[in-house]
């Protein structure tokens, strides 16, 4: 500090009485910077092709689209008449182990679009015979029961899950989502429940897509086995072949209608 500054100082604080104090060189209103205030965040606008995605993509949107495509098939089944083929045979040009794979392919399509399986078996063993028939037959109620559980889970069911409200409606979701593999077991092996009744409740329910196929597979071999014989050997039905299908067949629809009759009772005595 020069001496000219402390004899100012001095001859301040003599006049003044008191202390003096240098003034700041900046006030603090100098040095303040001022801070932006937070902005606001203010959500992005909403397009139309989000919307439109939400919209499609919507349990009740994917609904509708299995209707619709279940509603095609129908009508496709309806105006082709594939029942024809038990009258007018399979095509010539198809012949061997490549018909009974494009027949396969074709039960599969068909067991979606609702027809019945019975017909479809049959109409393997008329056109290929017991062992190439049995063979077709199994690989198509493969083929339709995974394609119908598939268009069911993915499209039908968010939409449907939250309307199974009923007390005989629970206890059946209830009975595939614990007990998936034995329930979907005892519902080929015993006939009763439509096919594609089957596969679109399982659909829904929470069964596992393998305990699914697998208890088809299992399930379903003594059934379609009665019903592909018995096709094959319509020509012939006092042959002991056709009389042992014809009792495979009936023993266990009768047995099957005995278990429903008395689970029946017992779902009217729980309260």
């Amino acid at each position: 500090m020069s001496v000219g500054y402390r004899h100012w100082m001095l001859d301040a604080t003599t006049r003044s009485g008191g202390t003096a104090t240098a003034t700041p060189r900046a006030t603090a209103t100098e040095l303040a910077v001022a801070v932006p205030a937070p902005e606001l965040a203010v959500p992005a606008p909403v397009g139309l092709a989000a919307r439109c995605t939400r919209v499609l993509f919507s349990p009740w949107s994917r609904l509708s689209l299995l209707i619709a495509l279940l509603a095609g098939a129908a009508s496709a089944v309806l105006l082709f008449e594939p029942q024809r083929l038990l009258a007018d045979g399979w095509p010539p040009q198809f012949g061997g182990a490549a018909a009974a794979l494009v027949f396969a392919v074709a039960y599969g399509l068909c067991t979606v679009a609702f027809v019945p399986r019975p017909l479809l078996n049959l109409g393997a063993g008329a056109l290929f015979g017991s062992q190439l028939g049995v063979g077709s037959a199994i690989a198509g109620t493969v083929l339709g029961a995974g394609l119908a559980f598939g268009l069911g889970r993915i499209l039908g069911q968010d939409a449907l899950r939250p309307l199974l409200r009923g007390r005989w409606l629970k206890a059946a979701d209830g009975q595939l989502s614990r007990h998936g593999f034995r329930s979907m077991l005892a519902a080929r092996l015993f006939p009763g429940v439509p096919f594609w009744a089957a596969n679109y409740c399982a659909a829904v329910s929470r069964m596992g897509y393998v305990p699914f196929l697998v208890a088809t597979t299992l399930g379903s071999i003594p059934n379609t086995a009665a019903y592909v014989v018995a096709g094959a050997r319509a020509s012939a039905p006092t042959s002991p072949a056709f009389l042992i299908a014809m009792a495979c067949i009936a023993l266990p629809a009768l047995a099957g209608a005995m278990v429903a009759w008395r689970k029946r009772h017992h779902l009217r005595g729980v309260r």
